[in-house]
């Protein structure tokens, strides 16, 4: 069965997307455009603290109900936050499909808040940053980008600030979620053995449901911004004492946008020189060759107006600085010398190989799917990412290596 994927975009706004599978397992999620970026200041971790809130009761149904109704099926319901995005996301069998679109969209548009409820929930959030700074390996990832995006609205923390947290009442989720949860910055996504009709008719009786007849959409832009995403950072070096009995570090930049041609190179690179094959660069010269650490990769992310590449270690104190010196000289060998021809066709294969597995799994299909509706407005078909991945020669491979880790654009923060 060729896949083919269907979008829809609702007269309210909504967009949809539709991919079928041969699994008698559904995946649905409703993928909203608000994250940590859209928060006030004074109430740093709201999106965070309202993905938590969601649960916690709506008009019609209890935390335990709401609890129950996919879990008695046998299914899942789950749900994350990052510095764009909150997803609802389900696992259900194929024909309880639209009972678990009607309840992420029922948790977007009809949750209480309750007081009661947001008193323990808060502590909860607490517990779980308290839990987050006490592990250096990834606090470090945090207080990197905070600095490397200082004065930008992405330097905050998904988690937030326990000091706000505490301050953030019933009436600010709601006026949150009443700013941000509106229908034309979300996308209800569904990968599931059903006919292309039958979801679409699931997703339109859902939003009957709980969206006023006649609403009224603001107007939503995927365009990208006219800005050069490289620039949107802060140049620094710091270490901070720890006392720990590993030395934690990251090595990174700023890197490209969504929006940038160059980003398909980007993850190219980044999968050559720390992704999560063994073979990797960084993985080969620090761990297999040297013995020094007991994993190094790299990590690019991406946003609406720049992105972050970062090279995380853990070693021993004595080898940091030997450590440092191999990281930079894996980057300096990117800048500096095209890669062959052989290794750029392995290293296309092995990018290809991997995507290929990570899709063939529905509830990352579902994911991906809505991200890129809510970020582009489309979806690029298996066949569109081959052919971009294919065309990257080791000439432009060599450019975005040349630009994005110049040498003197690189930050380090270091945990001793």
């Amino acid at each position: 069965m060729k896949e083919t994927t269907y979008t829809y975009t609702f007269p309210c706004g909504m967009s949809f997307v539709f991919r079928r599978s041969k699994s008698p397992v559904s995946y649905s999620a409703l993928s909203i455009k608000s994250g940590t970026r859209n928060e006030q200041k004074e109430c740093c971790g709201i999106a965070h603290l309202t993905e938590h809130m969601l649960f916690k009761g709506t008009e019609k149904r209890t935390p335990k109900e709401i609890s129950d109704r996919l879990e008695k099926l046998g299914g899942d319901l789950n749900a994350y936050t990052t510095k764009e995005e909150t997803v609802l996301y389900s696992t259900v069998l194929k024909e309880d499909t639209a009972k678990a679109v009607d309840l992420m969209l029922e948790l977007a548009f009809h949750s209480t808040f309750p007081e009661k409820e947001l008193e323990k929930e808060r502590h909860v959030v607490v517990d779980e940053i308290n839990m987050y700074k006490d592990s250096p390996s990834e606090y470090i990832f945090d207080q990197f980008e905070e600095m490397l995006f200082a004065g930008n609205t992405l330097s905050r923390s998904i988690l937030g600030d326990a000091r706000t947290l505490k301050k953030i009442t019933s009436a600010d989720l709601k006026e949150y979620v009443r700013d941000n949860f509106r229908p034309e910055r979300m996308c209800v996504s569904i990968v599931a053995d059903i006919p292309q009709q039958k979801a679409l008719k699931i997703a339109s009786d859902a939003i009957a449901r709980h969206i006023p007849a006649g609403y009224a959409a603001e107007r939503s832009s995927t365009a990208s911004p006219l800005s050069d995403s490289l620039s949107k950072g802060t140049l620094f070096t710091r270490e901070i004492s720890r006392k720990n009995h590993q030395v934690n570090c990251i090595v990174g930049t700023t890197a490209y946008s969504f929006y940038d041609r160059e980003r398909i190179p980007m993850i190219l690179l980044n999968n050559i020189l720390g992704g999560p094959s063994s073979n990797s660069r960084l993985n080969q010269a620090l761990r297999e060759k040297s013995a020094l650490v007991y994993s190094v990769d790299s990590t690019y992310s991406q946003f609406s107006d720049t992105g972050s590449f970062m090279v995380y270690f853990g070693c021993d104190k004595g080898n940091l600085e030997r450590c440092l010196d191999l990281v930079r000289r894996e980057l300096s060998r990117m800048r500096e010398k095209e890669i062959s021809d052989a290794a750029l066709k392995a290293a296309r294969k092995q990018l290809l190989g991997q995507l290929a597995i990570s899709s063939d799994n529905g509830e990352s299909q579902a994911l991906s799917m809505g991200k890129s509706m809510l970020i582009f407005g489309n979806v690029m078909s298996d066949e569109q990412i081959r052919n971009r991945i294919n065309a990257i020669t080791a000439g432009e491979l060599n450019e975005t290596a040349r630009r994005v880790l110049a040498e003197d654009r690189l930050s380090t923060l270091i945990y001793k």
